[in-house]
């Protein structure tokens, strides 16, 4: 077995750059008052305080695991004398019926804190693990699976680190790190020029550096991107069609990957899927995104079974 505090100071040391202990501490917090609020009160109605337990982790089918620091600290929060110990880490497959870790302590703790350490862990690695299935549908090519801001509210941060999790890689982490020209920006400003050149004026009087991407939806607005320049990526948005027999129509997506001809780096979004993803990234893409991964997660199948010591 892993112990809590070899595999904490791993996970600590692979934290994404945009999440900190004391910002998961704060999600964890505001989670737990969510669910217990002013008290669990079966645990404490059924069970005595010094009663000690030993529960084991245990998966139902196969998938990529992710979450294991958050559970650390979900117990920890609940009862710092609280023990974890892992058979796994984060980003390591698991397959179905086998226990890849277990808590031990006090039994108060480990019941109160069941759900929202299952929650968390079935969330990030059912996230984890169709990232990965997307990731290895994409291969050969060199096509790389990025995340969106699809997203659930306030759980950001752990969507986009379960998706890194299982190989993929993450976009924008909001509306302030990156400027992305959507067809509605477009339509507003009047234009694709107009609204390139609006971005790197803002740019240029900016403090901090941000690189542009812009979404086109046909070959003329390609073509219109390509003429003006000034950006770092061309979001080619919705051209892959799924015909009613099953077959996947890339010839758009790849018009416009030809019309780039690799100045720019490409992002393919719209109509991808695991089925349709390796006809994409065969078109040469740069960049294949995918909302799926977290406004539509499966989460995966795990359990804790408890019992006494």
């Amino acid at each position: 077995m892993i112990s809590s505090t070899n595999i904490s100071m791993l996970q600590v040391a692979r934290l994404p750059r945009y999440l900190t202990l004391d910002a998961l501490d704060a999600l964890i917090d505001r989670a737990l008052a969510e669910d217990v609020g002013t008290g669990d009160v079966t645990t404490r109605a059924t069970v005595p305080p010094e009663t000690q337990a030993e529960a084991h982790f245990l998966a139902k089918e196969d998938g990529v695991l992710a979450g294991l620091l958050v559970a650390d600290r979900v117990f920890a929060a609940l009862d710092e004398t609280l023990e974890t110990a892992w058979t796994k880490a984060d980003g390591d497959t698991i397959a179905g019926g086998g226990a890849f870790g277990a808590v031990r302590g006090r039994a108060r703790g480990i019941l109160t804190a069941e759900r929202l350490a299952l929650n968390v862990l079935q969330r990030m690695s059912g996230i984890a693990t169709v990232t990965r299935r997307m990731v290895e549908a994409a291969r050969p090519h060199p096509a790389r699976i990025l995340d969106t801001r699809k997203t659930a509210p306030g759980l950001r941060l752990l969507d986009k680190w379960a998706v890194r999790l299982g190989g993929g890689e993450n976009h924008r982490l909001g509306l302030y790190d990156m400027i992305l020209i959507k067809d509605n920006h477009i339509a507003a400003v009047g234009g694709v020029r107009a609204a390139i050149e609006a971005a790197q004026r803002y740019r240029q009087n900016g403090d901090a550096p941000l690189s542009i991407e812009i979404e086109t939806q046909t070959l003329d607005e390609v073509q219109a991107v390509m003429e003006t320049g000034g950006v770092e990526v061309i979001l080619l948005d919705n051209m892959v069609t799924v015909q009613p027999d099953g077959a996947i129509d890339t010839s758009l997506l790849q018009e416009a990957v030809a019309l780039v001809d690799g100045r720019i780096a490409t992002e393919a979004s719209g109509n991808v899927t695991l089925a349709t993803v390796p006809a994409i990234a065969a078109t040469g893409v740069t960049y294949i995104s995918c909302g799926a991964l977290t406004h539509s997660v499966k989460a995966l199948d795990l359990s804790l079974k408890i019992e006494l010591t």
